[in-house]
């Protein structure tokens, strides 16, 4: 399992705050699982990443069930936000610029994500 920060996330369902490493999982090219950092949910499958340009981790679609959204009013025009559907961390957000098929893109915070290649089992759900 890959992360830039270790276990350093100390309370689940919390922002992840920005750093130098926000784009290391953007390099990320290996086939596997892209998880949750908080509490080790999917979140999305390699092949749904592409490289959008942005210096993000970037996403076309994610493992269905396994995202929530809101409306996010941070900025002065509302967005999308996206985040774990299970504790409820906050991933980054999805914009309607991506490729096909679903013309989505989810733009993540690379520290809210971890990576486990494929055939590394994932570690167990974190409560």
């Amino acid at each position: 399992m890959t992360t830039a920060f270790g276990s350093g996330f100390q309370k689940l369902g919390q922002p992840v705050p920005l750093s130098n490493f926000v784009a290391e999982l953007n390099k990320e090219k290996h086939d596997g699982l892209f998880i949750c950092a908080a509490c080790y949910l999917p979140l999305f499958e390699s092949k749904m990443k592409y490289n959008s340009g942005t210096g993000w981790p970037s996403f076309f679609d994610v493992i269905k069930g396994h995202v929530g959204t809101s409306r996010d009013f941070k900025l002065f025009l509302p967005r999308t936000e996206y985040h774990c559907g299970r504790c409820g961390g906050h991933q980054g957000h999805v914009f309607e610029d991506g490729p096909a098929p679903t013309g989505l893109r989810y733009c993540n915070n690379g520290l809210a994500l971890e990576f486990v290649p494929a055939g590394t089992p994932p570690p167990a759900l974190r409560s």
